[in-house]
């Protein structure tokens, strides 16, 4: 079960849900677009998590990979293209690449979970942030701890904030001898940890690291779940929210369990 929050992003009563790249219905490829965010929104969600990445001139946008190659009709690296030759391809072929401003402006409501993947994306996000007072309505999260603090530092009020790869390490390797009072002096900007289940040999998302996780005041996160039984699993187990591709699926589970 939930813990408190400390921060109101993370305040709710129930695990969260979150529809990772949104959702694309009827098995259309549009991941990070308009149209599925907005079809994970009418599946009943409140939290949307999304990739962030920059154009040559600095436009911040909606996007996953390096290359274009995969998820557009384009190709080439995506920091080497101007917002305007970004903006004519299509995802999927079918959806544009939207800006984050675009994002956060056409889903008023809608909480945004997103990972900065790029060093370029740092400064326009901190202008979007405070553009539109976004404080409250985000989570900042980073493979990269520098990037993730580079945000954090220039903000004007404090928001919610996931560890990356060092803050996850930390966790993992220490959580279990440390005295908790320096280990949360480590991770002292940390509210949430987003982890995956396993990695490599190692099961990172345990019964005990839930714990020890909640003892430590942070939230647990697990990324990407698409089956049904493990979503029942997991919230068995006393995560506190789950990422998936498959927001139909996970809809359904936090309805069934009564969390929606």
């Amino acid at each position: 079960m939930s813990t408190q929050s400390t921060t109101p992003y993370l305040d709710s009563a129930v695990p969260l849900a979150f529809a990772h790249r949104g959702y694309s219905p009827d098995g259309i490829a549009v991941e990070n677009s308009l149209l599925a965010f907005g079809s994970a929104l009418e599946q009943g969600f409140d939290y949307l998590e999304t990739d962030l990445r920059t154009s040559s001139d600095g436009v911040l946008m909606a996007f996953h990979d390096e290359s274009l190659d995969r998820a557009t009709d384009g190709t080439g690296k995506f920091s080497e293209k101007s917002a305007v030759e970004l903006a004519s391809l299509r995802i999927g072929g079918l959806e544009p690449i939207p800006s984050f401003e675009e994002m956060v402006t056409a889903f008023p409501s809608a909480r945004i979970n997103f990972d900065i993947k790029d060093r370029a994306s740092v400064r326009p996000l901190i202008e979007v942030i405070e553009k539109y007072s976004l404080h409250e309505r985000i989570c900042v999260a980073s493979f990269s701890d520098r990037r993730r603090r580079a945000v954090l530092s220039k903000l004007s009020k404090a928001t919610t904030s996931s560890g990356g790869m060092a803050s996850i390490a930390a966790f993992v390797l220490l959580s279990g001898w440390l005295p908790r009072r320096w280990l949360r002096h480590i991770l002292h900007d940390v509210n949430c940890l987003q982890l995956p289940v396993t990695w490599g040999p190692f099961r990172l998302v345990t019964e005990g690291s839930v714990r020890r996780a909640h003892l430590l005041g942070m939230k647990l996160h697990v990324w990407t779940i698409n089956d049904r039984a493990k979503m029942h699993a997991l919230f068995d187990l006393g995560v506190d929210g789950v990422m998936t591709d498959r927001a139909d699926l996970l809809a359904e589970v936090m309805r069934e369990r009564g969390y929606w």
